[in-house]
């Protein structure tokens, strides 16, 4: 009989494009509000530049791991990717592994293994955490040590002038799981899931109609307010599915949890989906949870009856948008109390606190879509180790969430090895290098692709060339054809 143990993640690797904007200049070019931008969103976002794709970011994020990590390629049966800025819409992830073979190739290294599976898992921001949970259900069930890798890899892009666009970025984070993990063990049974079909939260449909007919388009079809509902209540769904699972109450986990990893698509939204799902965890968390909101409520000068009998209300969010109220706030209460919360020192102790390790480096990437979560989380479990923080047997939560609509409540436990595992991320060295655009190296790189000259490392993956035959005896019009730079 297979016995099934534990298993969770060894690793992180992390890629981002040299290319970077500093958001105080954006600010000037556009005449945004550098405050507002640097209290909300962060401080920078990186683009891909000429001869990179989101497969090219994927493959040289997983050759750093096999690196960094000294991974036997022979090990690896199971290689996912995670995204939605696929530019083929028929191979994947095989397209990150036949790059990694060409470089073990060159290396006269062992090729990854002939049996290993190669899925690519397309959700909007949640596509390697989806890819995560099959990897390690597929390690669980093997027999030997079989090694996994998922990358999760984006390129977030929006119009210039529209209202994210101060939020793109791009970027790739390799994950090594393991049985026996070095530095984080997963509880699989105690996963919360949640999922519900929103309509127009955020759509990327390849063709549109306007005007001027029918055209394709890579940048998203969004609307913010909308949006926000979307990502509070998926959140807080899922989280009340883990508390389920794992039998525990909202508000004994929340003052357990040493550390706190969300999706992350600008700064503030993470801690308000943390602060709004304690809120409502106590309306649902017995007589200490109701005693506890009651006081917040006095302080908000808010009736708590009548906050009580909103927070137990399940609203359809979808009809929103069918009857034209995406502005609309399903929790007017609510949200009014969180005003107020922000502001209490509990706050900073159960919420702020636990979702530091990490958000300093992460005000630099912007949002990386898939890539986001698995990044704060490098970037944060980096600065833990080299900060001499002692997480070993403590618990961590991971929220992944992703627009359309889907949530994944994860939680985990650090490994005693977590610290020396940490201090092979390499998270800080890889944001390092950054080439900061001018107003019109950005325009051009964001309309055409084209621009500044291309900045390549070693090790590193780019685009060679893209075919364009259409001959019947040979076609390959619009294939990527790779090259690898040692």
């Amino acid at each position: 009989m297979l016995t099934v143990g534990p298993v969770g993640i060894s690793g992180f690797a992390v890629y981002v494009p040299p290319y970077r904007v500093d958001l105080q200049d954006w600010c000037d070019w556009t005449g945004s509000s550098w405050d507002k931008v640097r209290s909300v969103v962060g401080t920078g976002f990186r683009l891909p530049g000429p001869g990179q794709s989101v497969y090219t970011m994927a493959a040289t994020a997983a050759l750093r791991l096999l690196d960094q990590y000294d991974i036997d390629p022979r090990r690896v049966r199971f290689l996912g990717l995670g995204t939605e800025s696929s530019t083929d819409n028929s191979a994947g992830a095989v397209i990150v592994r036949g790059m990694l073979d060409a470089a073990l190739r060159e290396r006269g290294a062992p090729l990854l293994s002939r049996h290993c599976e190669v899925p690519e898992v397309k959700h909007a921001c949640l596509g390697g955490i989806y890819a995560m949970k099959a990897a390690l259900r597929f390690l669980a069930m093997e027999p030997d040590d079989a090694a996994a890798i998922v990358v999760s890899a984006d390129v977030a892009k929006y119009d210039l002038g529209s209202t994210g666009e101060a939020t793109q970025g791009a970027g790739a984070v390799a994950m090594l799981l393991e049985k026996a993990p070095r530095l984080l063990e997963v509880n699989l049974a105690g996963c919360g899931s949640a999922s519900a079909y929103r309509a127009v939260d955020f759509r990327k449909p390849m063709m549109r109609v306007n005007c001027s007919g029918t055209y394709f388009r890579e940048t998203p079809v969004f609307n913010g307010k909308y949006s926000t509902t979307c990502y509070l209540d998926e959140a807080l769904q899922a989280l009340r599915a883990m508390f389920r699972r794992l039998g525990r109450d909202p508000r004994e986990y929340f003052r357990s949890v040493r550390a706190v990893f969300m999706h992350r698509p600008y700064e503030r939204m993470p801690l308000n989906a943390l602060a709004f799902s304690y809120l409502i965890g106590l309306a649902h968390d017995g007589a200490a949870g109701r005693g506890e909101l009651a006081g917040y409520c006095e302080a908000a000068q808010i009736d708590v009856d009548a906050v009580l009998a909103e927070m137990r209300v399940t609203p359809d969010i979808l009809a929103l948008a069918a009857g034209g109220e995406l502005d609309r706030d399903p929790w007017p209460l609510t949200m009014r109390l969180l005003r107020v919360f922000r502001e209490h020192p509990l706050h900073q102790t159960l919420v702020a606190d636990r979702m530091q390790l990490g958000a300093v480096a992460m005000r630099e990437l912007g949002n990386v879509y898939s890539a986001s979560l698995p990044a704060w989380m490098a970037a944060g479990l980096e600065e833990a180790a080299a900060g001499g923080i002692e997480l070993a047997g403590g618990e961590v939560l991971a929220l992944g969430y992703g627009s359309g609509d889907a949530a994944e409540a994860i939680p985990m436990r650090a490994s005693a090895t977590w610290a020396r595992a940490a201090a092979q991320i390499g998270f800080a060295r890889a944001t390092q290098g950054a080439v900061d655009l001018t107003r019109e190296e950005y325009g051009e790189l964001h309309r055409t692709g084209r621009g500044p000259r291309p900045v390549v490392g070693r090790d590193e993956f780019v685009v060679d060339r893209v075919g364009s035959s259409t001959a019947p005896e040979f076609a390959d019009e619009g294939v990527e054809y790779y090259r690898y730079v040692r």
